[in-house]
C-alpha cells in the first residue's frame, strides 16, 4: 500500500522512528525489494554502483547485531544525560530502541566498496556521496509504504565484529549504518522542530 502523501509531505515527515516501530508485524520481502529498486535510482558519485544493502531478517543475527549496538548505546546515553527537554526525549527514544532492537523485524546495513581510513576528504566525499543518497531514497520509499526507519551508527564502533556476523569482507567493504525497518505504529508523522532557516543558511559565504 502506498500512502497518499505529496512530495513535500513525504520529505517533511520521514522521521527518525524509534518508539513507533511495530515489533510484531513482519515486513514483506517484496516491499523491501520495491524500496531498494527505487534506491538504485538515486544519484551516484561513482561511474558504477559501488554500494550494497545487506538485509538482515534472521532472528539470531539481528540479536547479535543488537548486542553490539547496545554496547555502544549504553555509554552514549550515560554521557548524553542532560535536563534539556530535547535530549531527554531523544534519549528516551534511543533507550527504547536499544531495549527492542533485536525485535525489529529487519535490519538494513548499507555498505560501500572501499574504505575511507586515511583517505583525503575529497575521496571520502565521493564514497559517501553514492551510498547516502541511495540509503535516503530507501528510507523515503519505506515511509511512503507505511514503514518506519532510523539511521543509526552505534554498531560501527565494532564494525569488524558485525562484518564477521554477516560475512561481509571487512577489508574490502565498509558498513555505513544500521537502519532498523518495521511498519510504523500509525502513519501520521509531522514535520520536526527545526532551527530558523536563517541560522543555518549562508549566502555567498559563511
Amino acid at each position: 500500500m502506498i500512502l497518499e502523501l505529496t512530495t513535500d509531505e513525504l520529505l517533511s515527515t520521514t522521521r527518525a522512528v524509534r518508539k513507533r516501530l511495530d515489533l510484531t508485524r513482519p515486513v514483506e520481502r517484496e516491499v523491501l525489494e520495491d524500496c531498494m529498486r527505487l534506491a538504485q535510482q538515486a544519484p551516484t558519485a561513482s561511474y558504477s554502483q559501488n554500494w550494497h544493502f545487506v538485509v538482515v531478517d534472521d532472528a539470531a543475527k539481528r540479536a547479535a547485531l543488537a548486542d553490539i549496538w547496545r554496547e555502544v548505546a549504553g555509554p552514549y546515553l550515560e554521557r548524553r544525560s542532560a535536563p534539556n527537554e530535547q535530549f531527554t526525549r531523544i534519549g528516551d527514544a534511543v533507550r527504547h530502541l536499544a531495549e527492542h532492537l533485536h525485535e525489529v523485524p529487519v535490519h538494513v546495513i548499507p555498505c560501500v566498496q572501499g574504505r575511507t581510513e586515511d583517505k583525503p576528504v575529497a575521496w571520502q566525499a565521493s564514497i559517501f556521496g553514492s551510498i547516502i543518497p541511495a540509503a535516503w531514497s530507501f528510507m523515503l520509499a519505506a515511509r511512503s509504504r507505511g514503514l518506519g526507519t532510523v539511521w543509526t551508527t552505534f554498531h560501527l564502533m565494532h564494525e569488524e565484529r558485525a562484518a564477521e556476523i554477516l560475512g561481509i569482507p571487512y577489508a574490502e567493504v565498509m558498513q555505513v549504518a544500521l537502519i532498523p525497518v518495521a511498519y510504523s505504529v500509525g502513519t501520521d508523522f509531522k514535520p520536526g522542530r527545526r532551527k530558523p532557516l536563517d541560522t543555518m543558511v549562508h549566502w555567498n559565504g559563511w
